[in-house]
């Protein structure tokens, strides 16, 4: 077809999208003039000046390069065409002139132009990606009209863009070609086109709309560097980017471009050969499927330019097809491997999607987790031999995620399973997969029941400092495993030390211990074991147990020496700790005992547990103290009953806060404080406030409560103060009542205090309990239930007060474990 037979790039009835219109830029050129030049060499603002030299030639510079951009449409389109053509030929069995001639008649016919019509032919032949871009396109446009006009461009974009990636000869041209014919429609102003290495690691292969030194700056991106490209390879999928900056990843021209991006892996047949990055100037809003379909086809124009351009480039196998080059060096390098190795090639289906591996060889080292012979398995496809393979372990899942990332995979103890008669036969297997070429080679250790037993004792002996030796005496030879040189401190490389050199190796004070258990060991040819101290080279001296036995033959004679060593420092301070612990416990036990002892003995001095009845006319009086079961908690509960120099006889309980000494000697205090104040004959109210003072200003914050009494045997009448504590208990006849809960605060709370005061004529037969809190405190029920069954159980009639205490005692609830003080006094 002619010149004259295409469709001129300035011809105004063609409706294709003129490159350097749409896109606002030359090609492959993204850097705009500072001024815009017009074709007489005057500058825009130049308001008729006299045209300049350096005008002239930036209208010459700006002339030429239209004309080099409508040359390069031109010849798109003149490919587009000719590619029609050969469709025609083909289909029509005709010559290519008579295929010009049809071409031109049915554009005619059809009132399109040729590079129209052409584009509908190729799509019509193809049946691609392209194709299901640009129908989708149509189907989705709003009305019939806009459907012919849009649908066409679109396909005449696309088809031109493969076209022009087609006749490339290097990446950067199919770059700026996508980003003319393709994306500048759609409003991209930037792509970026990056080829994956073996390794992983990203080199730029093409980019168009991005500043020179921008580019420079990102011509290789090594392994393991997050950016946009390397989430869309981990990911194998599209991802698209609204507004770039939010992401948060890197990448070429991220300072510049605010807008949104999509990142597509480009592969083919499941191989992933690059990926194509795609900028805008703006934000992205939710892209139609049309968008997204027109975008994973031209990520698919790139993968076949990659794929051509690239060293490493190979086919995939299918029905058929003979290996791809190079395969034979694969092969050789498998061979030559001491593990299990596998060759695997790339099964593609009619529409370039992998669908399996096929076992190209097997090494031979090669062992069958089914016990298969290597002829079984060769030839077969991976998931014909292992259909487990794409189970729980995801092995098939691996093996096409490296070959499609080129990324290496390793693992440790993986699980495998195999299919033997319809039974799973699992094993576990070291593995490793990478990528040579268009193959893949997969290298599996199984672990047999020996060997995984003999890491579990290398584990076991690492993790418990264990080192095996054997010493042959007959001829010398010394055996030590790993872990022992590293108890000694010696290098891999360094020789053992024999049995007879121990000593030297040992503290000098454990060179008896030792020539005990040699002699033991070769001497009476029996099993020994010893404990010493080894000075290592590096100055450090460590604990260590060795156990040893004799290896004798028939006639008992010593052939060899086998044993361990083991580190035991760890264990040897920590008995160290403990026996050190266990003596400042012991010593700590007897000096709370001494102080419990002195405490009782305190208490006991001061307040025995029965006292000798007080001669008061027409008054028998009787106390009781009952000490806490625990030694441990003496307590500062106290009494005290006394004819005062006014005949008249003071009655009192209290509590001290706490337990032991303190609370012991604190009572002692008090006890005797209120004695020297009650003779000064105040008030039972005034003695406590006083008693309150002494708590408060003259002791180290002891606090108390305490009830006081003055009885009076000539009138009977008994004057009462509390301060804090449960008030006494009247018992008449078979009634049993608690007197009235006076005011009064606890003692040394306060620095003053005043306490209520009451009195209580009592007559003949009348008894008075005043007690401690150790009498009727329960942890599981409040004060009120445990004084309501105090008074139920006072009611009971005694012969005398003596007997009435003990049966309060006896029959008490308390579970407190606390002391116990009460006092009784009956008028008779």
């Amino acid at each position: 077809m002619s010149t004259r037979e295409q469709p001129s790039p300035s011809d105004p009835d063609d409706d294709r999208p003129r490159p350097g219109k749409a896109a606002g830029r030359p090609r492959g050129g993204t850097v705009p003039p500072q001024s815009r030049t017009g074709e007489d060499g005057r500058t825009a603002d130049g308001d008729g000046d006299p045209p300049s030299s350096v005008g002239r030639l930036a209208a010459t510079v700006e002339r030429l390069r239209r004309q080099v951009t409508a040359a390069h449409a031109a010849a798109d389109g003149r490919a587009l065409v000719e590619l029609a053509k050969g469709v025609l030929v083909e289909r029509l069995k005709c010559s290519p002139a008579e295929a010009a001639r049809q071409l031109s008649a049915l554009a005619g016919q059809a009132g399109l132009s040729q590079l129209e019509l052409a584009a509908d032919v190729v799509n019509e032949a193809a049946r691609d990606r392209l194709t299901e871009a640009a129908c989708d396109f149509v189907e989705r446009a709003a009305s019939p009209a806009r459907e012919e006009v849009s649908g066409t461009s679109l396909a005449v974009r696309l088809r031109t863009a493969e076209s022009a990636s087609l006749a490339a000869d290097d990446t950067q041209a199919v770059a700026e070609s996508l980003l003319e014919h393709a994306l500048a429609p759609l409003g991209a102003t930037a792509v970026a086109v990056w080829t994956v290495g073996p390794d992983g690691s990203l080199t730029l292969a093409g980019h168009a709309g991005f500043a020179t030194g921008e580019a420079g700056r990102w011509r290789y991106v090594p392994p393991g560097v997050a950016t946009a490209a390397r989430q869309a390879l981990a990911e194998r999928r599209t991802v698209w980017f609204p507004s770039f900056p939010r992401a948060g990843v890197p990448s070429i021209g991220h300072q510049h471009t605010r807008g949104g991006r999509v990142v597509v892996p480009a592969g083919t047949g499941g191989r992933i050969h690059g990926v194509l990055e795609i900028c805008w100037p703006h934000a992205l809003a939710p892209q139609p499927p049309r968008i997204e379909r027109q975008v994973e086809a031209l990520a698919e124009l790139c993968a076949h330019t990659l794929e051509t351009c690239s060293p490493n480039g190979a086919g995939h196998a299918t029905a058929g097809s003979a290996p791809p080059s190079g395969l034979g060096e694969l092969v050789d390098l498998a061979d030559g491997l001491y593990d299990p190795a596998l060759v695997l090639l790339p099964c593609v289906d009619a529409e370039g999607v992998l669908t399996d591996f096929r076992i190209y060889h097997t090494n031979s080292c090669f062992v069958d987790p089914a016990g298969r012979p290597r002829s079984a398995v060769e030839g077969v496809l991976l998931l014909e031999a292992y259909p487990m393979a794409a189970g729980d372990s995801d092995l098939f899942e691996k093996v096409e995620r490296v070959h499609a990332t080129g990324e290496p995979f390793r693992a440790r103890r993986m699980p495998l399973t195999a299919l033997v008669d319809q039974v799973p036969l699992k094993a576990v297997a070291d593995v490793s997969i990478s990528r040579h070429g268009g193959s893949v080679l997969l290298i599996w250790r199984i672990e047999d029941e020996m060997a995984r037993l003999a890491s579990l004792l290398q584990h076991a002996q690492r993790l418990g400092r264990i080192g095996g030796f054997e010493e042959n005496t007959v001829t010398g030879d010394i055996t030590w495993n790993s872990q022992l040189f590293t108890l000694y401190g010696l290098p891999p490389a360094a020789a053992p030390i024999p049995l007879r050199e121990l000593a030297g190796h040992a503290h000098p004070d454990d060179s008896v211990t030792i020539g005990r258990f040699l002699r033991t060991l070769t001497h009476h040819r029996r099993p020994a074991s010893s404990s010493f101290r080894l000075q290592r080279p590096d100055g450090v001296t460590r604990h260590i147990r060795v156990v040893a036995e004799p290896v004798l033959d028939a006639e008992d004679r010593l052939l060899a020496v086998r044993g361990a060593y083991q580190d035991i420092s760890a264990q040897h301070w920590t008995e160290v700790a403990l026996a050190a612990t266990r003596d400042q416990l012991a010593h700590t036990e007897q000096q709370s005992a001494e102080r419990d002892r002195l405490a009782l003995q305190l208490q006991h001095a001061i307040m025995p547990p029965t006292r000798a009845p007080i001669d008061v006319p027409g008054l028998q009086v009787a106390v009781r103290y009952r000490p806490a079961e625990s030694d441990s908690l003496v307590g500062g509960d106290w009494y005290d009953a006394v004819v005062l120099p006014s005949r008249q006889v003071l009655l009192c309980v209290g509590d001290v806060a706490g337990h032991g000494i303190q609370a012991a000697t604190s009572m002692v205090v008090l006890r005797n404080a209120l004695r020297g104040l009650a003779v000064t004959g105040a008030s039972p109210a005034q003695l406590l406030s006083w008693l309150n003072t002494v708590a408060h200003h003259l002791t180290e914050h002891v606090t108390a409560t305490a009830v006081c009494g003055l009885y009076d045997p000539a009138t009977r009448v008994l004057r009462w103060a509390r301060a804090g504590h449960l008030p006494p208990v009247l018992v008449r006849g078979r009634q049993a009542t608690a007197l009235p809960l006076l005011g009064g605060l606890l003692l040394g709370a306060v620095g003053e205090a005043m306490c209520e005061e009451g009195e209580l004529l009592l007559r003949e037969g009348d008894v008075l309990l005043m007690y401690t809190d150790g009498l009727v405190e329960r942890r599981d029920r409040s004060v009120h239930e445990s004084l309501a069954h105090l008074l139920t159980t006072a009611r009971v009639s005694a012969p005398s007060v003596e007997q009435l205490l003990e049966h309060v005692l006896t029959h008490s609830r308390a579970d407190t474990d606390d002391d116990t003080c009460v006092i009784g006094i009956q008028v008779v």
